[in-house]
């Protein structure tokens, strides 16, 4: 009997490479439940023999800016050939509210049992980042996954999140603890579902567009840097190029950088990141994510500056730009404690030896593994002295560097 693998037949030990095949769709529109609902109907493929069956779930939030939203979803899917929808279209809480109760998540795993929903079953989930996560998870582990078409109705998500192959909840006071790994089925990333958002939560998202710009493209960084007033007052085509080009980044990543699951020690992605979830915590996500985004990418890189050879002028532009968006550089919830605590349950969460990317340039990023206290107690003060001259802080504590 011949071994399939063609190695000798007394081998022992088998180390097979192998590759999942998967595509990531993404998809722009104006008004995906609207005029552009072909879009929707499309990525709904049918099975060989019966309807595509689909399950909606809304962020109440945005249900209540378009009290008719529910009914318009609705009878677009019940007058799609070939598309079963099977309960009616449900709400959800948003924010961290959905990833902070395991009730809710039981409550998405009943849903999809009792209308039967199985591996070839689409979730159509429509919200901000938090719901998005959280009914990802549901849907990963149901039946090991059931296709999952997102789309993300926060700048934000429609950054960078909506892309991701990540679906959590938070568990044991910890953010994202409890999640997998799982690819959307599709992405659809609508304008018009934008307008709900308020001004603060508009601008939240574009933390991650700087994130990424800093990590991979100097033009697009210098564009930000040049239209951030024009994003922060929600002027187009400004900010639809900023969205466009942050989440094709970060899909370009996920799906031609190597590791869309991370099973390598240096996550890029999470840039500004690591001190970022701690602060969120601390301030009882008073915080916007956005916003605790920002502030992590602006110690990062006054660190990189002090430590690893980023032009002062870089993270000046940088901490400049940030707060032409917006959004705040500094909060004084931040200590030096919430930055090694921050450290140390970022490492544990990847698992193995301290690995954090910061960046030598723009386009540069340098993976470190040991955080000098006295060059980070530098970085923040030089942050809270930026912070003061703009004006662009907030206050959660009396706590400063």
């Amino acid at each position: 009997m011949s071994d399939p693998f063609g190695q000798s037949a007394d081998q022992d030990r088998y180390d097979i490479d192998f590759s999942v095949p998967l595509v990531h769709r993404l998809r722009f529109t104006q008004d995906c439940f609207g005029d552009d609902f072909d879009i929707i109907r499309d990525l709904l493929q049918p099975g060989a023999t019966d309807a595509s069956r689909v399950q909606v779930w809304v962020d109440d939030g945005l249900a209540a800016w378009d009290p008719e939203l529910l009914s318009t979803i609705s009878g677009q899917l019940s007058e799609a050939k070939e598309v079963e929808l099977v309960a009616d279209v449900e709400c959800l809480p948003g924010g961290e509210a959905i990833k902070n109760d395991a009730a809710l998540v039981d409550h998405l795993l009943q849903a999809f049992h009792r209308d039967n929903l199985d591996r070839r079953s689409y979730v159509l989930v429509v919200g901000g980042g938090a719901i998005l996560d959280a009914v990802g998870y549901a849907a990963a582990v149901a039946h090991r996954g059931i296709r999952l078409i997102r789309v993300p109705t926060s700048t934000l998500a429609q950054a960078d999140s909506g892309v991701g192959v990540k679906n959590a909840v938070n568990w044991f006071g910890k953010k994202n603890w409890k999640g997998t790994f799982a690819a959307p089925w599709a992405v659809v990333n609508d304008e018009r579902l934008l307008e709900g958002l308020s001004d603060r939560d508009y601008r939240c998202g574009f933390s991650e567009a700087v994130k990424v710009a800093l990590l991979k493209d100097a033009d697009f960084f210098e564009f930000l840097s040049n239209s951030a007033q024009a994003i922060a007052a929600r002027s187009q085509p400004q900010s639809r190029r900023a969205l466009r080009q942050s989440v094709l980044l970060h899909l370009w990543h996920i799906t031609r950088g190597g590791d869309p699951f991370e099973l390598q020690q240096a996550r890029p992605l999470d840039f500004g990141h690591w001190s970022a979830h701690k602060l969120e915590a601390i301030t009882g996500y008073t915080l916007r994510h956005g916003e605790a985004v920002s502030i992590g990418v602006a110690v990062d890189v006054a660190y990189s500056h002090l430590r690893h050879g980023l032009a002062r002028e870089v993270a000046e532009q940088t901490m400049t730009t940030l707060q032409g968006l917006q959004l705040p550089i500094w909060d004084t919830a931040l200590g030096e404690e919430v930055i090694f605590d921050g450290l140390e349950e970022f490492r544990q969460h990847l698992g193995g030896e301290l690995t954090i990317t910061l960046i030598e340039d723009i386009g540069r990023p340098v993976d470190v593994h040991t955080i000098d206290r006295s060059a980070m107690r530098e970085a923040m003060a030089m942050v809270a002295q930026h912070a003061r001259g703009g004006q662009r802080t907030t206050h959660h504590s009396s706590s400063s560097p």
